[in-house]
């Protein structure tokens, strides 16, 4: 779970420090940059996994497409002088975790800061393409007199905060960064018990990829392993209405892939397969479940939901079984039903969990059916009030509008409002730059900082100058 982002020099993100609960929606413009708080998560992620280089390409460019020149990542990137990324991670990750081996092993905290610095370098000849380059790296745990003041949203201490949260001992380092003359060394630090030995040293300059991202036993650096697979679990969900009709053979993954892929398989492998970590699960039960909650959008008359395996084609279809009695595969259904039945899916599998990152999730469906939209994606989050578990899945989860009837649908206390206001860059200009506010009273708010008010918001408020069509306080004959 992802608790704060502090981010610095990453695209319009100058200077940006957001904190986070189990469900934030983040409103405002179109081109305020909301979109580039995502991508910083996304790097975070990809980073956790990959070479720098590797990372990098797959960030959302200015086209909107991945790929292109580093210094894209970087606030002013092509203006000469020297370019730093800056990204700061607080988060809480699974205690018990698994490496790339199969070995089990247990961390020895779970609320982590994890602190990056990248850099860009020139090429030597003055020509070509640069390059990213590892400036700092940290990794330590939240003092357990610390975890209230950085444990900020609303939650049970007894059921979730104590389940979630173990050791934070007051010395836990697990990655620390140390230069000497010209030159720059990551340490690896092991878990306790595990101190008898120097810790190993990377030198930075020579690095390809995070020092995170290479650690991969968990039976000498569970603490690492953890925080890698908690960032690897971060995705961002964008449902695309030709990959959820996509069909899927008997041998298709069956997770739900981050753009709606194999979701006829996953409905599949959640109705008839037993999952050892939740037990067996009722087949009609799970079926029923899904379509109970499909039904709350207007306008669909769900009956019944099944996913229907054809052995001669070897192909899984998923049908929807109409109350007029009209059946129909998905591949008939509109986008905004299938996008809504994907959701409907997520919320149904318990071994979703991790961060989701969705933008938009109002496209394609009806005014009518916000509040339903609005409602599935809030309770695919965890209830931080109740113990995690196979019924409160361990998820968390973003959200970024620009769509009126979604704000007014949130909880204040869940809304981010993004503007672009006056900062002052490292060199001294004042500039325009991405700034997220929380609502004013709102446990995000910190006294004396930013906030915005019902005032700041109206254009989400009201009907729009020269609408058209609006509802009176008169009666109309």
């Amino acid at each position: 779970m992802l608790t704060r982002l502090e981010v610095k020099g990453f695209k319009n993100l100058l200077d940006v420090k957001i904190d986070f609960g189990p469900f934030t929606c983040i409103a405002g413009a179109n081109g305020t940059g909301k979109s580039n708080v995502f991508d910083a998560i996304e790097f975070l992620s990809y980073l956790a996994d990959e070479t720098l280089a590797e990372a990098a390409q797959r960030v959302r460019g200015a086209s909107g497409s991945p790929g292109g020149d580093p210094r894209d990542l970087f606030w002013d990137g092509y203006r000469d002088g020297e370019h730093r990324i800056s990204l700061t991670a607080e988060m809480i990750v699974p205690a018990e975790v698994e490496d790339d081996l199969g070995v089990i092993a247990k961390a020895t905290a779970t609320f982590l800061r994890y602190d990056l610095v990248l850099e860009f370098k020139s090429p030597p000849t003055g020509r070509g393409v640069g390059r990213l380059g590892l400036a700092h790296e940290e990794l330590r745990a939240v003092k357990r007199g610390d975890i209230a003041r950085h444990m900020r949203f609303p939650h049970s201490a007894e059921n979730f905060r104590d389940t979630v949260v173990i050791g934070q001992g007051e010395s836990d380092v697990f990655l620390t960064t140390e230069s000497w003359e010209d030159l720059t060394f990551i340490h690896v630090h092991g878990d306790r018990g595990s101190h008898d030995q120097p810790p190993p040293r990377i030198a930075a300059g020579k690095a390809r990829r995070t020092v995170l991202s290479s650690v991969t036993g968990a039976d000498s650096h569970p603490t690492i392993v953890a925080a890698r697979r908690e960032m690897q679990s971060w995705r961002r969900l964008a449902l695309e209405p030709s990959a959820l009709r996509a069909p899927d053979g008997f041998a298709a993954p069956r997770s739900l892939g981050t753009d709606g892929r194999h979701l006829a398989a996953t409905l599949f492998r959640m109705a008839v397969e037993t999952d050892h970590d939740v037990g067996v699960q009722d087949e009609e039960a799970v079926y029923a479940q899904v379509a109970d909650r499909l039904s709350d959008l207007s306008g669909v008359g769900v009956e019944s939901l099944r996913v229907e395996p054809d052995p001669a084609r070897e192909v899984l279809t998923l049908y929807l079984q109409e109350r007029g009695g009209l059946r129909l595969p998905a591949r008939a259904l509109s986008e905004g039903t299938l996008r809504f039945l994907a959701l409907c899916v997520l919320l149904e599998d318990p071994t979703v969990t991790g961060l989701i990152c969705m933008e938009e999730p109002e496209n394609g469906i009806h005014p009518a059916n916000l509040p339903a939209m609005v409602e599935l994606v809030r309770d695919l989050s965890v209830d931080a009030t109740e113990r995690p578990g196979a019924t409160n899945p361990y998820r968390q989860v973003v959200i970024n509008t620009h769509a009126p009837g979604v704000v007014q649908l949130c909880d204040p206390d869940d809304l981010l409002l993004a503007e672009t206001r006056p900062q002052r860059a490292p060199d001294g200009r004042v500039v325009s730059a991405l700034s997220l506010l929380p609502y004013r009273g709102s446990w995000r708010a910190k006294q004396g900082g930013p906030t915005f008010s019902k005032a700041d918001v109206i254009p989400y408020l009201v009907a729009p100058p020269g609408a058209q069509l609006r509802l009176s306080s008169e009666t109309e004959g």
